[in-house]
């Protein structure tokens, strides 16, 4: 099993880091929609908000694991044109800019009086900034602005991906649903035209 990532594809552990997270974001968002049109006397009024919580504390931990593994590993090779390769590597970026900006946000909502943030009734983590004025209601807009941008370029990351697939018909899509052999590619003829560039380099 290839574990690592290589440079022409990612490994097990980076792959699995990007589905739980995007899986992670997506149902937080939808379920923070749901959250809003909770009346008092739904049964999910509590319950919601507190899952909320502690699948966001996830997402930070997550983030954490998945920017000290890229630390650790090899950055795959990324296809397309050069133009391409500088924005997928900024969309990245961005990427964990916003995932840590939301997480920041939401703990500042819970905190704002003073609670500490339960997860999962296990643990908790101590409010650090709390009793500032309209705390709770400016990290509240920040939240869901900054949410709705995360899942919108999410959307576009996604076009994007598919883009790659069925138009550039290379392996961008493949290499994050399965590790692939290193120096192998998925699809036919793609490692002929990396030697290809690389001939046209020299």
């Amino acid at each position: 099993m290839q574990w690592r990532n290589h440079p022409n594809g990612y490994g097990l552990v980076s792959i699995t880091l990007h589905w739980l997270m995007a899986l992670l974001i997506l149902g937080l968002f939808v379920l923070g929609k749901y959250m809003a049109s909770l009346d008092y006397y739904h049964p999910w009024y509590q319950v919601a908000p507190d899952l909320h919580r502690s699948l966001g504390v996830m997402v930070a931990l997550l983030l954490v694991l998945r920017l000290v593994w890229r630390l650790v590993n090899p950055r795959p090779r990324p296809p397309g044109r050069p133009w391409e390769r500088r924005i997928a590597l900024w969309v990245h970026r961005l990427f964990y800019l916003l995932t840590a900006a939301v997480v920041v946000a939401g703990y500042l909502i819970t905190t704002a009086d003073g609670q500490p943030v339960v997860v999962f009734d296990l643990f908790q983590l101590p409010a650090t900034l709390y009793g500032l004025e309209n705390q709770a209601d400016l990290a509240g807009q920040w939240h869901d602005g900054v949410a709705i941008a995360l899942v919108s370029l999410a959307g576009l990351h996604t076009l994007a991906a598919l883009k790659h697939h069925f138009i550039d018909r290379d392996d961008t899509l493949i290499r994050m649903l399965r590790p692939l052999p290193p120096g192998r590619s998925a699809v036919p003829g793609a490692n002929n035209n990396i030697h290809q560039t690389k001939r046209q380099k020299e």
